[in-house]
């Protein structure tokens, strides 16, 4: 056999995984292989694929006698709508995708060149966890991933697609990207499975009810969307490269923009309800404001009392930071301003501007707030606004009450241009409560405190004081909010902030 049969010979091995049985299995639990995956996620013809022959070193527990091509994981870079990206995808077909010194090896090349030619990186994760029989060299090689991870963090993104099994040490690299994506009734995620659970606590659960989709869309915070399947969850993967920067030097992707954003819907006008105790759907005017009324929206199952995601306004890319009067009437408590805070600062990292819509009446109150620590929490989501440098637009259309007014990107911290609707009412606190307090001695005069409440009204339930003071930049009408949006972000391009010289920031954890 001469040198370019065996050539062949070898890439056909390295291409076949774990052989015909294992792919066949693999397919029969509505999952694709690690090569089926990067195709549907690349442009076509565009992989280039690294270290196809490497083999595992391990000669323990008879491994020496079993060695495939590419050792569990599938490494390379490719384009995503022309775009530059590298990808690793574990492969369950060999070893289960556990990992070993040699496949973590593969790993960290792709994270040091994606780090260096400064493109994002994905992660592919079907896999078991460390390979046992290389013990400490294996979760030696799961320090060298972590460490790169966080090397690379708000420099380039980083972003993990749980399409399987992601367990024991395995978790901790996605916990640390960007964004992670599940797909439903397949993949999984938890530091210890089932058995361990079952040992340790006597809890008996099942692998989905423990770390499925469900649960981390839900529940946890960990993952940000989760799909019906594989092609799903890699076309989304696609869709949310277009929102991203390649690195934090790189410029936003700019499309061209063909929404008009001199035209007006007067919808808006009518949108707030008479009735302050009345909610309407903040999406719709988040749609109305972005270009085509396209938005893509992460962990939108969890604290679906913020809203969050990624827009386009003249083309450009921008994040959404929104309060939804349609779920808790829009209050702010630990979990919206933990989803909120971390968004934030993603989009700090990476120059992305930032429009803030503002319907809050105030912190959630109770002891399983105050007990779970709201304060430090809701301190996160200050801190993320206030530390934000990018350009940031407030939309105020209705309550902004309390210390949640400050937190959610008004002048004081920060926030560069604040507009607020002719329904904004901005005040310590809503009308009945303060007239209760400023004149509790008459509480028990029915008539002088419906008095008392329509006068607080009269005077807070409005935007003027606080235009009066130069807090907010101008009233405008609801139907103009996309232009005025669109024309304050065109001022706010060349915005530069001189921040003070320090090794890095302490944020409330």
């Amino acid at each position: 056999m001469d040198v370019i049969e065996e050539l062949e010979h070898r890439r056909n091995q390295a291409r076949a995984g774990g052989g015909e049985r294992r792919i066949q299995s693999q397919h029969s639990k509505g999952k694709l292989t690690a090569r089926e995956r990067i195709s549907a996620l690349l442009d076509p013809g565009s992989f280039e694929e690294y270290d196809m022959f490497v083999q595992h070193r391990c000669t323990d527990f008879g491994m020496d006698e079993t060695r495939f091509s590419g050792d569990g994981v599938v490494t390379g870079w490719g384009t995503i709508n022309g775009r530059v990206v590298y990808v690793f995808a574990k492969d369950f077909t060999v070893f289960g995708g556990s990992l070993s010194e040699a496949h973590a090896e593969k790993i960290i090349k792709i994270q040091d060149m994606a780090l260096r030619n400064r493109a994002p990186v994905i992660g592919l994760f079907d896999a078991g966890g460390a390979r046992i029989q290389e013990g400490v060299a294996a979760l030696a090689g799961y320090g060298e991933v972590f460490a790169r991870n966080v090397r690379a963090s708000g420099v380039i993104p980083q972003i993990s697609v749980i399409m399987g099994p992601c367990a024991g040490g395995d978790v901790y690299s996605p916990a640390m990207t960007d964004f992670i994506f599940m797909v439903r009734d397949t993949s999984y995620m938890f530091v210890t499975g089932p058995d361990v659970v079952k040992t340790v606590t006597n809890e008996t659960v099942t692998a989905e009810e423990l770390g499925g989709a469900r649960v981390h869309t839900t529940k946890s915070s960990i993952a940000d969307k989760a799909f019906d399947n594989d092609i799903e969850a890699l076309l989304e993967v696609r869709r949310l490269i277009d929102f991203l920067p390649a690195s934090n030097t790189d410029a936003l992707p700019e499309i061209a923009c063909t929404d008009d954003v001199l035209g007006q819907d007067d919808s808006l006008d009518t949108i707030v309800p008479a009735n302050p105790n009345q909610p309407y759907d903040m999406r719709e005017i988040v749609l109305k404001t972005l270009d085509d009324g396209d938005f893509y929206e992460l962990q939108g199952s969890f604290a679906q009392n913020i809203i969050t995601g990624f827009g386009r306004i003249e083309g450009a890319p921008v994040g959404i930071v929104a309060n939804q009067p349609m779920v808790l009437a829009g209050v702010l408590d630990s979990d919206a301003s933990r989803k909120a805070a971390r968004f934030v600062r993603f989009c700090d990292c990476f120059n992305i501007p930032l429009v803030t819509f503002v319907d809050v009446p105030g912190f959630l109150p109770g002891t399983s707030q105050e007990y779970g620590g709201l304060i430090k929490h809701g301190a996160k989501l200050l801190y993320a606004f206030a530390e934000a440098t990018v350009p940031k637009i407030t939309v105020i259309t209705r309550k902004s009450y309390g210390g949640a007014y400050v937190v959610m990107s008004s002048k004081h911290i920060g926030g560069d241009i604040t507009y607020a609707w002719p329904s904004a009412e901005i005040a310590v606190m809503g009308s009945k409560g303060a007239a209760e307090i400023l004149y509790r001695h008459e509480l028990g005069d029915p008539e002088k405190v419906a008095g008392r409440i329509a006068d607080y009204e009269e005077r807070f339930a409005n935007p003027f004081v606080a235009a009066e003071r130069g807090f907010i930049d101008d009233v405008i009408l609801p139907h103009s909010t996309r232009r005025r949006v669109a024309r304050g972000l065109r001022l706010l391009k060349s915005k530069t902030v001189d921040i003070p010289c320090k090794k890095h920031d302490n944020i409330p954890l």
